[in-house]
């Protein structure tokens, strides 16, 4: 009788925040940074999920976060974790996201 509340939580969508600052292997350049998300944007849907959900996290990662809030809401994105690095879909699909996607690493360096 006293479970009503807990059928709600599952589906409660976590607000979304930056991810905790983090530190490349390396320094890197925007470029550098630039060119990775690229690749890992262009590659990602082939590993499985649907492409319209990896479109509306990419869309999400480039926004702000009450902007990337109203994406992922509208998109039936399932937050795992608030910084994004694990989303699922409405069919159970895991989408992982690395931290150079969402923010910038501390240690990156200007183009030169």
């Amino acid at each position: 009788m006293g479970c009503a509340g807990s059928r709600e939580k599952g589906t409660e969508s976590k607000k979304i925040r930056k991810p905790k600052a983090w530190k490349h292997s390396e320094p890197i350049t925007r470029e550098q940074l630039a060119q990775m998300r690229e690749e890992f944007w262009d590659t990602a849907p082939h590993y499985g999920g649907r492409k319209e959900i990896w479109d509306a996290l990419r869309a999400a990662t480039e926004a702000d976060s009450t902007l990337a809030q109203a994406i992922v809401d509208s998109a039936g994105v399932i937050v795992q974790n608030p910084d994004l690095t694990i989303c699922y879909d409405e069919r159970g699909a895991k989408y992982e996201l690395p931290k150079y996607v969402l923010s910038e690493p501390t240690n990156m360096v200007n183009d030169s």
